[in-house]
């Protein structure tokens, strides 16, 4: 399964995208919201993708561009019913430093976002984002995504207490213009 924008494409993982995977976990830059990731831990967080894809038939995908550089990755996550908003599914992404700014996370994610609701028939996904993460929520405002405050949770995370402000995505309806 692969999905495929007028930029990009966005894939399942295989063995030969640890590298540039571990990479971008390993950027302070990229990972200022929690704490950088050595290739171990690289590698656990991928096999958990692939495990996931393989598991459910989706997961957050590895995003190139058209050439096949590594952009970072765009897509689902399932969430446990232990989660404060599961069980069901979030939508994430994180990109190299080198493809900020130039829309490939609205991009995927609508394209994500098509897959989960026609594809695999859900009919909710949440995304979240830390307060200060002003990049994301413009993303989620872009998707269109309805802010749902009554949702916000504080979860205990590696390193301490995170907070989390509450978006959802739902399939259009039949009667939307």
């Amino acid at each position: 399964m692969i999905l495929t924008t007028p930029r990009l494409i966005l894939r399942p993982w295989t063995d030969d995208d640890l590298d540039v995977f571990a990479a971008m976990h390993a950027d302070p830059a990229v990972m200022v919201d929690m704490a950088a990731l050595d290739r171990e831990e690289s590698a656990a967080k991928l096999a958990r993708y692939r495990g996931n894809y393989d598991r459910l038939g989706y997961s957050r995908w590895a995003m190139t561009d058209l050439d096949g550089a590594f952009l970072g990755y765009v897509g689902l996550n399932p969430l446990d019913s232990d989660h404060p908003c599961g069980p069901g599914a979030e939508i994430g992404w994180r990109l190299t430093r080198a493809a900020w700014g130039h829309g490939y996370v609205t991009e995927g994610a609508k394209a994500s976002l098509k897959d989960a609701f026609e594809r695999i028939g859900l009919t909710e996904v949440v995304s979240f984002t830390a307060p200060d993460n002003a990049r994301s929520q413009a993303v989620m405002g872009r998707l269109n995504l309805t802010r749902e405050p009554a949702r916000d949770f504080t979860a205990p995370y590696p390193g301490g207490d995170w907070s989390g402000l509450v978006w959802v995505a739902r399939p259009p309806s039949d009667d939307t213009p």
